[in-house]
């Protein structure tokens, strides 16, 4: 099964940190566009509801990552990669105060990968 999201080590080892830091679960959802542009932003578990507009599409250092059906149909044909850049994003993500933010880099699907994809869920909420 190939998997429609992955972090880097890097995103992965912030997610520990944060996850330490805050003692909670946590969650992403990548943004369209409002207010930081279109970056994954990392929240506490209930801190944003997710309604059935929105798609689980995978998850990322045990953290489920959500994104709208419209965001999902720009990016349904590639691979959306979680890294960390230094610099100040999202006010609204977690990372915020740690000088650094995360962003998303894509690649397209191979047609094998295409074809061996994991299913995307829609949300109920």
């Amino acid at each position: 099964m190939v998997e429609r999201v992955i972090a880097t080590e890097t995103a992965l080892a912030l997610i520990e940190r944060l996850k330490a830091k805050h003692g909670a679960q946590l969650m992403f959802f990548q943004s369209g566009g409002c207010c930081d542009g279109s970056s994954p932003m990392c929240y506490l578990i209930g801190e944003l509801t997710v309604n059935r507009y929105d798609l689980l599409l995978g998850s990322i250092g045990g953290c489920e990552f959500f994104i709208s059906q419209s965001q999902y149909e720009y990016w349904q044909n590639s691979l959306l990669i979680i890294d960390v850049t230094e610099g100040h994003g999202s006010t609204f993500s977690l990372e915020g105060p740690e000088g650094v933010c995360f962003l998303t880099r894509s690649r397209l699907f191979s047609d094998e990968e295409r074809e061996a994809l994991a299913p995307v869920q829609a949300c109920t909420g």
